[in-house]
């Protein structure tokens, strides 16, 4: 009687990591965290229960990263629409909400924006969870009051205007669109509000 045959340990077959990333990162944006479950993770991403724990860690750990996927990609955009060289910051801000009108209704990723959809109902164990995106948001409003204050120096905002609480209201507004994309509003929809809601500012930074 032949000995069995011995299987060669071998090494886990190698991961493109960065399109796993990707996959999980729209699957956290569409469901959420607990929304999104292990095997959906795997089966997105294509791999072993054990490669995912060998390159991520843990779902925890693979969503902080899908998140600062995410937050990449859009911080290239708000930051290039509010910072550009030579516009006012009516202009400025006027492109940012054309830029996230557009991103967020594009039809190869889920609508709206994770930053603004994920992460706002957790549960207690998940508090570490809620809080770094409740980061990142303020991040975007400070970037949004530090072009206010631009705009104040430039002298195309009035000097006494109320910079902190401006930058919440577009803040605000940037947050609202992406909920509506969510629930289907088109590109030209979130257009039409976002110059509504530019409207609604002092004179020299509207016109």
């Amino acid at each position: 009687m032949s000995e069995p045959q011995k299987r060669g340990r071998g090494r886990p077959p190698k991961i493109d990591r960065q399109a796993a990333l990707r996959d999980a990162m729209t699957l956290f944006w569409e469901n959420g965290y607990e929304g999104t479950t292990f095997d959906d993770l795997i089966g997105k991403m294509s791999i072993s229960p054990s490669s995912f724990y060998n390159a991520f860690g843990s779902k925890e750990r693979l969503y902080r990263e899908a998140t600062e996927c995410f937050v990449e990609g859009a911080r290239k955009w708000i930051l290039e629409s509010l910072f550009e060289e030579g516009v006012t910051t009516r202009t400025a801000f006027s492109n940012l909400f054309a830029a996230a009108a557009t991103q967020f209704t594009r039809e190869d990723m889920p609508r709206g924006c994770m930053v603004s959809l994920s992460g706002t109902h957790q549960s207690a164990s998940l508090t570490s969870l809620r809080d770094m995106m409740v980061d990142i948001r303020a991040g975007t409003e400070t970037q949004f009051a530090e072009r206010i204050r631009k705009g104040v120096t430039e002298g195309d905002v009035p000097a006494d205007v109320d910079v902190e609480g401006h930058a919440a209201f577009l803040h605000t507004l940037l947050r609202g669109l992406a909920v509506q994309a969510r629930d289907g509003a088109t590109c030209e929809k979130l257009m039409r509000i976002a110059r509504a809601g530019l409207e609604s500012m002092p004179a020299r930074l509207s016109a």
